[in-house]
């Protein structure tokens, strides 16, 4: 095979929308943040999140959304919204990306890590109520928010975490930037809190090339978030500002690539889905390899990636050479890199027969990288409380990710399948 296949790229839509979107805002000369692009996509993906497929049929909600420049941004403002200070705590899933924890610090507050549960690989319902009381004893004050992951597409435990927010009182802003069109219980993630966070990065399961948005609970918190992303402007003739804004807003040529995507969301992830239960097929009986999923039929998982995880006494071909070359490039697709890394070992880092199975993959033109490292292993974030069980820390050792992108063929998967099975030392 010559071709490369990659972790998880967009895929544009056949009818070309996309492009006929980003032309009207072009010829309308609306080459800024808002606009009508923006409108159109907010309302579409508004549809999208309210509808709640029960068997019974289909019921709706009246969640708003904010078109904005990142999921990171969208946490931000989330945060500000839920009234988060400096000195304050917000409660943050440990095994995520760090656009999840770092807006607490950008607020100078600081994040409290919760380690995972083993079914979903989410925060922990039993450790969160744990540090619940915990910061209470020790500070004398409840954390201001709880941030939980929809890692890689699967639900969190979200009705005993609702169950616990609601119990002390505590707002949830669900960071579901990997599950966008996952469910829980017929419901769409993100609106379950008093936050969704959505992202439209380029790997993402619909992308605006950069963005993402923020699941309000109504038109009056829709239109205070709006005020927040657009640098806090007053309503005067003038630039009045009164408080700390942000140039948060997605712009209108964005926006038209998202309308585009709407129209193809649900093929993709109908695809994701596919390419999940094949990897399932295929590797079900490879010894020591097991693919990642839930035991828990309420969970409708978009699988935005699909995850492997390597049996510790699995011997994969170059395992003995595992780490000894420093990463100096990016790792994988358009991740980019810019800082040097320092040592080729760290504290927390995948098992060698993972390190050597990426490797074996790259060479085969295959791309696949390690999970996110837990947020309490990373040196920038050592000084935060962390309540741990060693679920993130283990999983992190043992998992890898697979291609599992709009791009990605019933043949390619059989090919990276066959890829594995022929790095496996007998």
């Amino acid at each position: 095979m010559n071709k490369r296949i990659y972790l998880c790229l967009a895929r544009m839509s056949e009818t070309g929308m996309e492009q006929k979107y980003v032309k009207e805002a072009f010829d309308s000369n609306w080459v800024v943040p808002l606009g009508p692009n923006v409108n159109a996509f907010e309302k579409d993906l508004e549809d999208f999140v309210n509808h709640i497929d029960t068997p019974d049929g289909k019921k709706a909600m009246d969640k708003k959304v904010v078109a904005l420049s990142s999921g990171t941004s969208a946490v931000h403002l989330a945060l500000i919204a839920c009234g988060v200070q400096p000195g304050d705590e917000v409660l943050v899933q440990s095994f995520t990306f760090c656009a999840s924890a770092n807006p607490v610090s950008y607020l100078g507050a600081t994040p409290v890590f919760v380690d995972s549960e083993e079914d979903s690989w989410n925060m922990s319902p039993e450790l969160l109520e744990q540090a619940i009381i915990d910061r209470f004893e020790k500070t004398g004050r409840k954390p201001k928010a709880i941030i939980p992951v929809a890692l890689y597409g699967m639900p969190y435990q979200i009705g005993e975490i609702m169950e616990i927010a609601e119990k002390y009182g505590i707002p949830i802003i669900e960071d579901a930037a990997e599950g966008f069109g996952s469910r829980y219980q017929g419901q769409v993630l993100g609106t379950f809190g008093r936050y969704g966070v959505l992202s439209f990065n380029g790997n993402k399961m619909i992308t605006t090339s950069g963005g993402g948005a923020l699941i309000c609970p109504d038109q009056e918190t829709k239109e205070r978030i709006m005020f927040f992303a657009t640098q806090a402007r007053e309503a005067y003739p003038y630039y009045q500002h009164e408080e700390i804004g942000y140039n948060y807003r997605m712009s209108n040529i964005c926006a038209g690539i998202g309308r585009g995507q709407m129209t193809v969301a649900e093929e993709h992830i109908r695809h994701h889905q596919h390419i999940q239960q094949l990897y399932e097929e295929l590797l079900k009986d490879v010894p020591g390899v097991a693919v990642h999923s839930s035991r828990q039929s309420a969970f409708q998982s978009n699988f935005w990636l699909c995850t492997i995880m390597l049996d510790e006494k699995l011997r994969v071909k170059g395992q003995e050479r595992a780490y000894q070359t420093a990463v100096n490039g990016a790792v994988g697709g358009a991740a980019g890199m810019v800082h040097a890394g320092g040592s080729v070992h760290t504290d927390c880092e995948p098992n060698d027969n993972v390190e050597a199975m990426r490797l074996g993959l790259d060479e085969a033109g295959i791309e696949a990288r390690p999970l996110w490292k837990p947020m309490h292993k990373q040196p920038v974030f050592a000084h935060c409380p962390a309540y741990l069980n060693g679920v993130s820390e283990s999983v992190f050792a043992r998992g890898l990710c697979l291609p599992s992108g709009p791009y990605v063929s019933d043949d390619d998967v059989h090919y990276i399948v066959e890829t594995i099975k022929s790095l496996i030392l007998k």
